[in-house]
């Protein structure tokens, strides 16, 4: 197998998936703040995780990884250096200073580049034959931060983890909540697709020396010829993320989605078959049973709820995103407008405190 070379914009979530790679020997730069960079090059980075049937976590330390981590602010990368790019920030992110101008970069490079992000990138969605994607810049920062991406050198990883920055320890720290699989969708380029089959090779490949033996780990990478199955992510997000947003405040997952069941049923079941009418097939979706299963072990609310609560004048908008790929399909819901006008609305409020501030 051979080693590559692989950029990846977010040393918060992407800290997961770079020490996925780095197990099979892979180089990786992380691109982050610069206390963050300084952090993660004096002391490397730590990934904590459950094991089924482990009463006690593992950590993974990057220090001690076949692989080599490295990280830095935006300036100064050539992207052409690298096999493989990741976006591992938040959608708002990418338009910012130093940032936007690396995304472009990226983009004119044409190396494969895989988004990690809930919020599918505009090329992306332009891959998707029943999208008119010149109608969705509105869900948006700054949708012309994608515009100079050829649509098939980019795909998406639907990033089904779930982990978090334990805030009482260093940055440099992550603590996974679900251990589930990152699922990302093929490019249109083979030898691109070689490179994801490659690494997904490489992740089952790992076990890690616990005290009682060599054990494999959770979140593998798993690679789809399907476009579609990277937005099963969708229904997700509206029936717990976003709902965790309430009118004054927040509340945890768990309670967003089972507090009224048939209510996240609903509109989780809606997002599903706004994604069947694109041409997804029911079998590449996750069933909803499942999913609230799965919620029932998130007791923290999604980080779009924190960041509103934290004053956030802009957050990801996968919300909006699917209000109006539903509306170009002739659908909508009560559940998914309500949510909107929410959202709308405590952007609006941060705003205003923002400038009063």
């Amino acid at each position: 197998m051979p080693n590559y070379k692989i950029l990846i914009l977010g040393a918060s979530y992407g800290s997961l998936l770079a020490s996925k790679m780095m197990f099979g020997g892979h180089s990786v730069k992380l691109v982050c703040l610069p206390a963050e960079a300084d952090l993660i090059n004096s002391e490397g980075f730590r990934v904590r995780m459950p094991i089924r049937g482990r009463k006690e976590q593992i950590e993974i330390d990057s220090r001690k990884l076949p692989g080599k981590v490295s990280a830095s602010g935006p300036a100064d990368i050539n992207p052409k250096d690298y096999d493989l790019i990741g976006l591992a920030m938040q959608e708002p992110q990418y338009g910012s200073p130093g940032v936007r101008e690396l995304l472009d970069a990226v983009a004119k490079s044409r190396v494969p580049c895989m988004s990690i992000m809930n919020m599918p990138p505009l090329p992306y969605m332009k891959r998707i034959r029943n999208v008119n994607s010149e109608l969705l810049g509105p869900a948006y920062t700054m949708p012309a931060v994608w515009n100079s991406f050829d649509p098939g050198t980019l795909t998406l990883c639907s990033p089904d983890p779930q982990a978090v920055r334990p805030p009482e320890e260093k940055v440099n720290i992550l603590q996974v909540t679900l251990p589930t699989n990152f699922k990302v969708a093929r490019f249109d380029n083979e030898k691109s697709n070689e490179i994801l089959r490659n690494i997904e090779k490489d992740i089952d490949a790992v076990r890690f020396d616990a005290p009682e033996g060599e054990i494999e780990l959770p979140v593998k990478l798993r690679v789809h010829d399907s476009l579609f199955v990277p937005l099963a992510k969708w229904a997700m997000l509206l029936a717990g993320n976003y709902r965790c947003i309430t009118q004054d405040g927040m509340r945890t997952a768990q309670e967003a989605v089972h507090a009224n069941l048939e209510e996240s049923r609903s509109i989780y079941d809606f997002v599903v078959d706004v994604c069947v009418k694109l041409g997804a097939s029911r079998d590449e979706l996750v069933p909803f049973e499942k999913y609230a299963a799965a919620a029932e072990s998130l007791s923290r609310p999604a980080s779009a709820a924190r960041a509103l609560n934290n004053g956030a004048i802009n957050i990801e908008r996968a919300d909006k995103l699917v209000q109006l790929v539903a509306q170009q399909q002739g659908m909508s819901h009560p559940l998914l407008d309500a949510i909107v006008i929410l959202v709308d609305e405590r952007i609006a409020a941060n705003r205003r405190k923002a400038v009063a501030a």
